[in-house]
């Protein structure tokens, strides 16, 4: 009866070790796999980051570069008066 208790008692003991190393390998695997996804979300963070300051860096230049034409044009148009009588406008005498 002792040595059924014992081994009992063995067993439980070694299943007990098993669980704490699956316990510790699935825990690694997660952590890898946790690493790698995040990892990859910096990298995309990272990557968009740097795509919207060059497109900045893009729409500033082109502002620059068009700025006075657009401007000479809108002044142009506004201080170019041209003083004409309307078609409908009717003399009354």
């Amino acid at each position: 009866m002792e040595g059924k208790v014992k081994r009992i008692k063995q067993a439980k003991d070694e299943a007990m070790v098993e669980i704490d190393q699956y316990r510790m390998q699935r825990d690694k695997e997660f952590r890898m796999k946790q690493s790698k996804i995040m990892g990859s979300q910096s990298n995309l963070s990272e990557e968009i980051e740097e795509q919207t300051l060059e497109k900045i860096k893009e729409l500033h230049g082109s502002y620059n570069k068009y700025m006075e034409s657009v401007l000479a044009q809108v002044l142009n148009m506004v201080c170019d008066v041209k003083p004409e009588i309307h078609l409908n406008y009717r003399a009354t005498n």
